[in-house]
């Protein structure tokens, strides 16, 4: 896109004078903090502004009404994706329709709720916030709702006016309400906002209507029943061209002319010239422009004044004409010394068929990339902007969606839509993804686990395993074991998994148990990530096998723990102490060659021990004394008792 030719808006910053401090900022994914420096803006330093302010990029992600509109939408956008590209044209441009009606609706079901939620509020600033977003959503769906008829369902003549009449019906309905009003009262015919409304019907092509209220004023003026009946055969014969039937657009043409023509007749007859109201309505139906300009206030836009102007002026007009008649009617309907609004800038953009111009400006004057980035996807299925690509690689589709996802990923709920957007940017989306999803606070396992599921999902194997050592770190620090240790494998982390299962045989010495019993017993092929967390598994093994009073194999298993050195070093006094028991059982338990090599193992653990540590308190080197004398022992006992058994032939 172009640079922006617009000065942005300044924020202001409370308690902040720039000529006095100066300001230091520190950027963030959607917002930004600002804070006062201690340097003065001429030098010198001053005492600094505790404060630090938050000033947010999109403010409306935290509305839990606009919520819905961004859940709402998801849905839709993924339903979108899923239309088949190899479909032809004419079977996908219904769906279009549909989806962007979809749209619409969504839009217009937040803004009944804003506008219910600002009337019921008893806090003055909440309701002018709801009132602005009120305002926002009904220009929003007024844009949306032109580019439909214009760009993605692509009326043709004839139908094109008869679609910008219901664009206008439905932003002017404020007509309806009067009406209601007009027809409750004593004497409807006698109430002052009665020709208000029959002039608003017809200017709006409601001519059934405006008949059944003309009736009113018929009734009670018999002498001008004539002129009323005129009038009412006028408004009747009509024209309206109907897209259904078999009449072509010239055949219309031709009777909306001689309709015309009979309209103009009564007109130069000055068939109304005795009520003025009769004659106003006359001379729009001919679409005399100066009258239509002096029931300003009941047009109110100048597209209303445009709509009108082709409906009596122009019905057959072009797509390709409408420029003319949009800029014309504007100029003629805005004070010339007025600049025109924004919305009024957009409208006219789309009536000259520059799609470009009006994403561009609506992401000026919009302060979010919702409308942008929904609009801009869906005139790209219908192939309306093939043509424009962004000079560093991503087309304007995928650069509008990626700025809104990556808005939507600073929210703490609605990041998970953002993910879905990102995997339909096929160019930039899973770099964009990778970058964003570190950023999720993991606050809870729960949410831990559902960032995992969609790394996993789309084999973004180092956020996975980022992911796991954090939560690992978090759970180590709360001194929660079991879960650092579930967590270290899941990330595959071997240092830190042994770490953890150090800390295991740390509390196991310290108070004879072992925690997370389920997960030890349970960690199947895991064990093999590193060797302490093998060591830890099997000594485990060890424990269970003892408990249930098979004391060979855990013989076995406790000794092949020491000799293939697995078991580290400073364990091997406990292994030893553990081996206790099973010597002293009245059965020979180990054999003559495994109690060697127990008597191996204390030799290689004490040899090193001769010299007393200065550190050690003397009461634990007394302990340990004893035990390694009742091991001595234990296991010359136990191998005289080998050699005896393994001697004797049984007969």
């Amino acid at each position: 896109m172009e640079e922006v030719d617009v000065e942005p808006t300044t924020t202001p910053i409370p308690g902040f004078d720039s000529n006095q401090k100066h300001l230091g900022f520190v950027w963030g994914p959607g917002d930004i903090l600002v804070y006062e420096t201690i340097y003065k803006a001429s030098g010198g330093s001053a005492g600094g502004c505790p404060f630090v302010h938050e000033v947010r990029k999109d403010e409306d992600i935290y509305s839990p009404i606009l919520r819905k509109l961004f859940n709402e939408s998801h849905h839709i956008f993924v339903g979108l994706q899923r239309i088949r590209e190899d479909l032809p044209s004419k079977n996908k441009k219904p769906q279009f329709v549909s989806i962007s009606k979809n749209y619409r609706s969504v839009i217009r079901a937040c803004m009944e709720e804003l506008q219910q939620v600002a009337v019921s509020t008893q806090d003055a600033a909440m309701a002018t916030q709801y009132g602005n977003q009120v305002s926002i959503l009904l220009a929003v769906e007024l844009i949306w709702n032109l580019c439909e008829v214009l760009f993605i369902d692509a009326a043709p003549a004839g139908s094109l006016v008869l679609h910008l009449l219901d664009w206008v019906r439905l932003h002017k309905a404020d007509v309806d309400e009067k009406a209601r009003e007009v027809l409750a009262s004593e004497s409807p015919a006698e109430h002052q906002a009665y020709w208000d409304v029959v002039i608003s019907y017809v200017l709006q092509g409601r001519m059934d209507e405006a008949r059944q209220v003309l009736v009113k004023q018929a009734a009670l003026q018999p002498a001008a029943r004539v002129m009323f009946k005129l009038l009412d055969n006028l408004l009747m014969k009509m024209p309206i061209f109907n897209p259904g039937e078999t009449q072509t657009l010239t055949e219309f043409d031709v009777k909306w002319r001689h309709w015309r023509e009979e309209v103009d007749h009564c007109l130069q007859d000055q068939s109304f010239a005795s009520n003025r109201h009769l004659e106003d309505i006359c001379k729009i139906l001919v679409g005399d422009e100066d009258v239509l300009l002096e029931y300003k206030e009941l047009l109110s836009t100048w597209y209303h004044f445009l709509v009108t102007r082709l409906l009596f002026s122009h019905p057959t007009v072009k797509p390709t004409e409408l420029h003319y008649y949009a800029q014309s009617s504007m100029h003629m309907f805005l004070d010339t010394r007025s600049v025109p609004e924004p919305l009024d800038s957009i409208l006219l953009a789309a009536f000259e068929f520059d799609i470009h111009q009006v994403i561009k400006d609506c992401s000026i004057a919009l302060n979010n990339w919702w409308f942008v980035g929904h609009l801009t996807d869906l005139l790209d299925h219908c192939k309306l902007l093939q043509s424009h690509n962004l000079h560093f690689g991503s087309n304007l589709r995928e650069f509008l969606l990626l700025e809104y996802a990556s808005g939507l990923f600073t929210h703490h709920s609605l990041w998970q839509l953002a993910v879905d957007y990102f995997d339909h940017c096929p160019e930039f989306g899973r770099v964009y993804l990778e970058l964003q999803i570190e950023r999720v606070p993991l606050d809870t396992e729960r949410k831990a686990l559902k960032v995992i599921r969609i790394c996993e999902q789309r084999q973004m194997t180092e956020q996975v395993r980022s992911i796991c050592k954090i939560m690992a770190k978090k759970a180590l620090r709360n001194n929660r074991l079991g879960s650092a240790l579930s967590w270290s494998i899941r990330a595959k982390d071997a240092a830190f998994a042994t770490l953890i299962s150090e800390r295991f045989l740390q509390d196991y010495c310290a108070k004879g148990t072992f925690s997370d019993l389920d997960l030890i017993d349970n960690l199947g092929p895991a064990m093999l990530l590193s060797d302490r967390l093998t060591f830890l598994g099997k000594y485990r093994e060890f424990h269970r096998l003892y408990g249930e009073k098979r004391f060979s194999d855990a013989a076995k298993l406790l000794l092949s723990l020491m000799t293939a050195k697995i078991a580290p070093h400073s364990f091997w006094m406990t292994l030893l102490t553990d081996a206790l028991p099973l010597l002293e059982q009245k059965e020979v338990i180990f054999s003559a060659d495994q109690t060697h090599e127990l008597m191996f193992c204390l030799e290689e653990l004490t040899s090193g021990k001769s010299v007393p540590t200065p550190d050690k308190p003397m009461q634990d080197e007394d302990i340990e004394t004893t035990k390694i004398e009742l091991l001595r022992l234990a296991l010359a006992r136990n191998l005289a008792m080998a050699i005896v058994k393994e001697g004797t032939v049984e007969i």
